[in-house]
């Protein structure tokens, strides 16, 4: 039981310490991509650091919502690394304490509370870029649920780690089209969530046209550093569902040993930059949608999610 304990507390110390690394992987080999010198893989780190070191203002006006949320967009994620597969293919202490439905919804009350923090600043921009998300996030929840739904026909279960080792076994159950048809439908989910092109510009900064980024508007200091760092581990936990159940569970470790949990975290971070470099191509050769054209674009990851259900359904 302390071993386990132990390995769950290496995973989270590898989500919080790596997540900040793959946001400024992605931000520098976008910028690469596009002919820019780009900042370095390591500012992310600066940022958060810089942020911590700010004085904090907070409006008279806002409630005890506004306070707590950085907390809830932070801790949020963290309780998902307790149930998903980031290091381990074998279950750990907490991994049967919720499925892969109880940790959307633990991420879903982050976005919650961030949503409702933005319209009590005050701000006029924060209401409007939670009414965005507030829409993107009404489309991409019927997208989580049918994939869930799909890969529990496969594994009867929804625990990550049952999960993972029924979807990937034989081998030719991974060229089925379900399940290629559940990755297409969650890696465009991941665009949705993370606030990626073609859904949102990262790294657009105009009010009016912001959507994901406009609900920290009015946070500084350790807030600010707060969202920050919890919405890259978010990212970082995402990629690990993707990667570690549904695509493969190449890298993880087998042993119940110290030294092969240690030796998966390079594994794991080869494996995410394999699919960081697949999302910089993405964006790299698609524009931001129009707001209106966002509604489509989640439109066709639900019928596609629906499509592989269908198709493991007449299997």
């Amino acid at each position: 039981m302390l071993q386990k304990i132990a390995f769950n507390v290496i995973q989270v110390l590898v989500v919080m310490g790596f997540s900040p690394l793959i946001q400024g992987v992605l931000t520098r080999l976008k910028e690469r991509v596009q002919s820019k010198r780009g900042p370095s893989i390591f500012q992310p780190y600066r940022d958060i650091w810089k942020l911590f070191h700010k004085d904090e203002v907070v409006s008279d006006k806002s409630s005890w919502v506004f306070r707590v949320t950085p907390y809830v967009a932070f801790v949020a994620p963290i309780f998902v690394t307790l149930l998903i597969p980031v290091l381990t293919d074998y279950p750990l202490f907490f991994a049967f304490m919720g499925d892969m439905l109880g940790g959307g919804f633990i991420l879903a009350l982050g976005g919650f509370f961030i949503t409702l923090a933005a319209v009590d600043s005050g701000n006029p921009y924060g209401p409007m870029g939670a009414s965005r998300t507030r829409m993107v996030g009404f489309l991409a929840e019927p997208v989580f649920m049918i994939v869930f739904f799909t890969v529990s026909f496969v594994a009867g279960s929804t625990i990550p780690y049952i999960v993972q080792k029924a979807w990937v076994t034989p081998v030719t159950d991974f060229l089925a089209p379900a399940h290629l048809l559940v990755i297409l439908a969650f890696v465009m989910l991941i665009l949705a969530e993370a606030g990626r092109i073609p859904v949102d510009n990262p790294s657009g900064h105009f009010e009016l046209a912001m959507i994901d980024e406009s609900k920290f508007l009015e946070y500084s200091g350790r807030g600010a550093a707060l969202m920050k760092w919890g919405g890259a581990m978010k990212f970082f936990v995402l990629l690990c569902i993707f990667l570690n159940v549904l695509v493969a569970p190449w890298g993880l470790a087998h042993e119940k040993t110290l030294y092969a949990v240690l030796f998966a975290i390079p594994l794991i971070l080869l494996k995410m930059l394999g699919f960081v470099i697949i999302l910089v191509i993405i964006e790299s050769s698609l524009s931001k949608l129009r707001l209106f054209r966002i509604t489509d674009f989640l439109v066709s990851a639900f019928v596609t999610s629906v499509a592989a259900m269908i198709s493991q359904i007449v299997r």
